[in-house]
């Protein structure tokens, strides 16, 4: 009877040892998988999906792209080149529309990014460059963008609004404090944004240093002036993308990368251009 009670005991025991060893294995497995992501997503390759349409009809909302983190860093970026990068504000109402998988990666990031979300537009100008709208051929309610006085190759295809600082030399103060600006048609406006972004820290630490960065050519334009170590970035759907136009210029520093493979949806897969 001892001979039986053994033999009914043994295979709970082997089993018992058996669940350890998966169990071991898969903290194993799960460990070297989160040492190889950190390091490539850290520093290789990123991805997003995009919530909003603000690159429409380039990038459409819930697009999945992957982002090359390292070419950039070896090669200059080019004026129109389409940019990946970290908001240099919080973006509460970006942050929501997240799902569990981005957050998840998101969280792998330098903590000072905690936050913060990418958006995805095109550079249009760097540190040391002037940029201005003129008028669009054909386009009465539309504007080309010029660069150091000329309208670059990349974006002549491109037409934006004249809205935030464009139409206004004063309107990242405004953002900044919309309890000013009451009466104002853009009162709303300024308000919202100014609570989802926390915009007041990024204004006082960061904006308000910039110096004279908008001036006024000899026909009464908007000039803006693009500081050293910054950025200017405009979304293709001009209509309906919120952009340095609205919030300023971003630290080189929070550049990503590029976009350079969509790989969803399935019927839009393959290489970004």
């Amino acid at each position: 009877m001892l001979k039986v009670a053994n033999n009914v005991r043994k295979p709970k025991n082997d089993l018992s040892k058996k669940v350890k060893h998966e169990s071991w294995e898969w903290i194993k497995a799960i460990v070297i998988a989160i040492l190889i992501v950190i390091p490539v997503k850290l520093f290789v390759l990123d991805t997003m999906i995009v919530p909003t349409g603000s690159m429409i009809p380039t990038i459409m909302p819930g697009d999945r792209i992957f982002v090359d983190q390292i070419s950039w860093h070896y090669k200059d970026l080019k004026i129109g080149d389409i940019i990946v990068f970290w908001t240099p504000f919080v973006d509460k109402s970006s942050l929501a529309m997240l799902g569990p998988f981005d957050k998840f990666m998101d969280a792998l990031s330098p903590v000072h990014y905690a936050g913060h979300v990418k958006y995805v537009k095109r550079l249009v100008a760097v540190g040391g460059d002037t940029v201005q709208l003129v008028p669009a051929a054909g386009h009465p309610y539309f504007y080309n963008v010029e660069v150091d006085g000329k309208i670059p190759a990349a974006l002549k295809d491109h037409l934006y609004t004249k809205v935030g600082i464009f139409s206004d030399p004063n309107y990242y103060y405004e953002l900044a404090n919309p309890q000013k600006y009451i009466s104002s048609p853009d009162y709303q406006f300024l308000l919202y944004y100014n609570e989802d972004m926390d915009y007041n820290t990024y204004y006082n630490s960061v904006v308000s240093k910039w110096g004279n960065y908008v001036t006024k050519d000899a026909s009464g334009n908007i000039v803006i002036h693009v500081p050293a170590g910054y950025f200017f970035a405009m979304g293709d759907n001009t209509t309906d993308s919120f952009d340095s136009r609205y919030w300023g210029f971003v630290p080189m520093s929070n550049m990503i990368g590029t976009p350079f493979l969509r790989i969803w949806p399935l019927n839009r897969f393959g290489v970004m251009k």
